[in-house]
């Protein structure tokens, strides 16, 4: 028998539940000095992220056995390609923050659906804050609706850790960008109206960015590469080339600004 399919808002009540728990796992390990060393390719990891990453795949994978797996801290598998729908997971955005005692790093789900994020929750443990969204349904930060903020010329905008491109706009005259660890809560923040725009370099991966895709989605912007066109998940290659987090008005500014600053794309 081919089993119901849940709803969105389903899903949602899912991730939610998951993230809380795994945010609960998380913060037994923070600033209590947990066991860390190097993936291949440099990347902090620690027993935090594997411990919510286990937790995670218990309760996710058991309540949806017939969705695909992809996550920062799981061998990856073809077998996901061919499910359709996928849970996107990264247990800890912004580890090197987390293991510093920092307290802006999140725990990113989401689900994916036709290549598309279609259920998201963003958790700030030691923020003590969550996002969440589903696709037609809005961004909500803990409870209130979102919308990103108007702001139609790059003058003035507040940037979210890009040093580079923000010391360009104004002749370096621009507002000091605010450093933030997490590649998925610097993208939240434009949802939030908290930044105008969020730069993330290429290579990003899936697990970074499918949550906060949406939430900038129903918040009412754009996360896209220089091109514009819609990011598509759960791909075989999961890495993305520079990506822009900002509202409609100011995304071919910003699309200029990173040229300028880096040269035309290769």
């Amino acid at each position: 028998m081919t089993p119901l399919r849940s709803s969105y808002a389903e899903d949602l009540a899912l991730l939610d539940g998951a993230g809380a728990e795994a945010a609960r796992v998380a913060l037994a390990y923070f600033r209590r000095d947990p066991k860390a060393w190097q993936k291949e390719g440099g990347s902090p990891v620690s027993e935090a992220d594997i411990a919510v990453n286990d937790r995670l795949t218990e309760v996710l994978r058991q309540a949806r056995p017939d969705y695909g797996w992809l996550s920062e801290e799981t061998a990856d598998s073809d077998a996901r390609l061919s499910r359709e729908r996928v849970f996107v997971i990264d247990p800890i955005d912004g580890t090197r923050a987390f293991l510093d005692g920092r307290r802006e790093w999140t725990i990113s789900l989401a689900v994916v659906e036709a290549g598309r994020p279609v259920a998201a929750v963003l958790v700030g443990p030691a923020l003590e804050t969550t996002f969440h969204a589903t696709a037609g349904g809005g961004t909500f930060l803990d409870g209130t609706r979102l919308a990103t903020g108007r702001r139609d010329r790059l003058t003035g905008a507040r940037f979210a850790s890009s040093r580079r491109y923000a010391s360009a706009v104004a002749g370096g005259s621009g507002e000091k960008p605010r450093f933030v660890p997490s590649l998925a809560y610097r993208i939240a923040l434009v949802a939030a109206g908290e930044a105008d725009v969020a730069i993330a370099k290429p290579g990003a991966r899936d697990w970074d960015l499918a949550a906060a895709d949406l939430l900038v989605h129903e918040a009412g912007a754009r996360l896209a590469p220089l091109d514009g066109r819609r990011l598509r998940y759960n791909e075989r290659d999961t890495a993305h080339p520079t990506l822009i987090a900002t509202n409609s008005a100011l995304f071919g500014d910003v699309v200029e600004l990173v040229i300028r600053v880096d040269g035309e794309p290769q």
